[in-house]
């Protein structure tokens, strides 16, 4: 009734009923439409964030699964080996192999190894091998018999390489009859033999007494499957792999790749939306951590086909992928580089490219590659061999190396913390905890050793293990792995700055400055050597230069040190630029500076010192204001 006494209309009540319904459904529906844009407005990436958000707890059901019940990668392979036998797994130098084959072939090098190598569950193979088909049937061969695989950089040699096979305790060597790694390893060989290393070469004889031919036994043996028994015992904090990583100890660090962590590095390509249809090329070295485990072992999980290269090549690289369809490629900074600085075409949009990923691209060559060969998505990452903590930069964002998400953060717990770079470790407040850093400001990664992100370490180097933890970073007793690395995060983008230490990199390889320092310090005439990287406009990383104090009435004789270093040392780590000078500056703790050098780095117009350039057909020459503007302008190849 109203304030009158008189009743409501018949029918009135019903009407306004409906009226207030209609209204919180309109006001609802307001909110609903309108919520999206301002969430759009606010976070312009929402729609990507969730569908990683789908993704990254699709692979943790995926993951949660494996550590219920055992399942390896090469248990990955034997499933798509069931599920598509004739499916090609491999394209190499005009010849295709199907996932029947490769299974088929691999087990043969197992039988062969197991009859010959007398090789049991947990034994430790070394591959001295470059990029071809036995290189895989090999790995999946001893992952067959419950074996691990040390994958060795055929670029070494001599002290390091016998480094390498002490520190992973390898039974058994396995090289190529290639002219080099077979000279290499006939280099070392009595120290092989004294320490009862046997060495086996892929090839149907072999004419050195203490290497033993393996072909012909491959071939004699039987292709049938061979017993899960022989692995029985392999779990998945198992090693598998030895991956070898740079150190500040001058020598190479056996970092220890778990059955856990080549999984956790094969979901990648599942990540960033690699599908089984793809055919992907692969040309880095698959004794790489981003060729084996983010290219070769994330193929196998997604059912790939896999066309594989022996090595990178400028000339071929686009022709190739035109040939066999490509549709995915890997990459490191200075290949984009690489192919940006090659002359234009007509036909360089044609292609099948859709998906290209690695880490070190710069801004500008990001954008050079998209503008000349097209709609090409870019997913930039990171990560390190040994580290437990990784970015994608799952959106495109121009520069960054990741982006932040709050699943990938509680699920891999980080934070940049302060760092001070003249004393070289990270700076601690009063109380003896460090700080982390402001958005913006750049600061050294580190992330949290628990359980589910585990710190494996190196190979009998508990030295180097213990170097890359860092204690009560935030609270008493917590632990944290020290990446070395330098980042910025910046509106949920992170940024890569630069790497800490005495290591470098350059041409996609990490260039310890002792070891190179030590091999200076061979050459009778120099008495003291500080090697350091050094910027060049327009690459990535920084190049080797060194600064050297010769011995008292000793001359800089070009010739010998040229032919030390080309010996002694591969390519990419031999110093570009050396610079002599009467003394080789100190701190207060008799540590070598390398700042100041590194910023001065190789002008000639500056540097009033005896300046020597590195030319690959002349050896060391001086260096000349020609030379220096050739590098600038870019028309002298580094």
């Amino acid at each position: 009734k109203q304030e009158t006494g008189h009743a409501l209309p018949p029918g009135a009540a019903n009407q306004t009923e409906t009226f207030l319904l209609t209204m919180i459904a309109y006001i609802l529906f307001t909110v609903l439409a309108v919520l999206p844009v301002l969430l759009f407005w606010k976070n312009p990436y929402i729609m990507s964030d969730l569908k990683f958000a789908m993704t990254v707890l699709h692979i943790g059901i995926k993951y949660s699964k494996i550590t219920r019940k055992f399942y390896s990668i090469l248990d990955c392979f034997m499933e798509k080996v069931s599920e598509h036998p004739q499916k090609t797994f491999l394209v190499f130098e005009g010849s295709s192999y199907t996932y029947s084959q490769a299974d088929k072939e691999s087990n043969k090098v197992a039988r062969a190894l197991l009859t010959h190598a007398n090789l049991k569950e947990g034994d430790t193979v070394a591959l001295f091998l470059g990029n071809e088909p036995y290189y895989v049937w090999t790995w999946l061969g001893l992952a067959k018999l419950g074996c691990v695989s040390s994958l060795l950089n055929y670029n070494i040699r001599s002290k390091s390489l016998i480094h390498c096979f002490s520190c992973c305790e390898a039974k058994v060597v396995i090289t190529s009859a290639g002219k080099m790694e077979k000279s290499t390893i006939e280099e070392v060989l009595p120290t092989l033999r004294e320490q009862g290393i046997r060495v086996f070469v892929l090839s149907e004889k072999s004419d050195v007494e203490g290497i033993e031919s393996l072909s012909d036994k491959i071939q004699q043996a039987s292709d049938q499957p061979l017993s899960p028994q022989l692995r029985a015992n392999v779990n998945l904090k198992s090693p598998m792999l030895y991956i070898y990583t740079s150190g500040t100890t001058g020598l190479p660090k056996a970092a220890v790749i778990n059955h856990g962590k080549v999984w956790r590095a094969s979901f990648l390509q599942y990540m960033i939306g690699v599908q089984s249809s793809d055919v992907i090329y692969l040309y880095l070295p698959l004794y790489h951590t981003a060729g084996f485990l983010m290219g070769f072992s994330g193929a196998i999980e997604r059912g790939l086909t896999i066309v594989l290269r022996r090595k990178f090549s400028v000339s071929n690289f686009w022709a190739d992928c035109r040939k066999d369809n490509v549709t995915v490629i890997q990459y490191i900074g200075e290949i984009m580089r690489y192919l940006c600085n090659t002359p234009k075409r007509d036909n360089d949009k044609d292609h099948k490219v859709r998906l290209a990923f690695g880490n070190g691209i710069r801004g500008d060559t990001w954008n050079d590659f998209l503008d000349r060969f097209g709609n090409i998505r870019i997913c930039e990452c990171y990560g390190a061999t040994e580290s437990n903590i990784g970015f994608v930069n799952y959106v495109g964002k121009v520069g960054a190396i990741g982006k932040e998400h709050f699943l990938h953060k509680r699920s891999y717990p980080y934070a940049l913390i302060r760092y001070d770079t003249e004393k070289e470790e990270p700076v601690r407040d009063a109380r003896g905890f460090c700080i982390e850093v402001p958005e913006g400001e750049t600061g050294l990664l580190v992330s949290k050793i628990g359980e589910q992100t585990p710190f494996s370490g190196y190979a009998k180097n508990k030295q180097q293990t213990e170097k890359k933890k860092l204690k009560d970073v935030f609270v008493k007793g917590d632990l944290y792995f020290n990446s070395g690395d330098l980042l910025r995060i910046n509106e949920g983008f992170v940024y890569f700055q630069d790497r800490i230490g005495d290591t470098f990199r350059w041409k996609g390889e990490n260039v310890a400055t002792t070891e190179v320092a030590d091999h200076l310090l061979a050459v009778d005439f120099v008495e003291e050597a500080n090697v350091y990287g050094v910027k060049v406009p327009g690459h990535e990383g920084r190049i080797g230069m060194a600064a050297l104090k010769l011995k008292e009435n000793m001359d800089f004789e070009a010739k010998s040190i040229y032919d030390h270093v080309k010996y002694f040392l591969p390519s990419y780590a031999r110093p570009r630029f050396i610079r002599i000078q009467d003394s080789v500056a100190v701190t207060g703790t008799f540590k070598q500076l390398k700042v100041k050098l590194a910023e001065e780095g190789f002008n000639p117009n500056i540097i009033k010192d005896p300046l020597f350039f590195l030319d690959d057909s002349k050896g060391y020459i001086p260096m000349t204001k020609e030379i220096f503007d050739s590098i600038l302008e870019g028309t002298l190849k580094l």
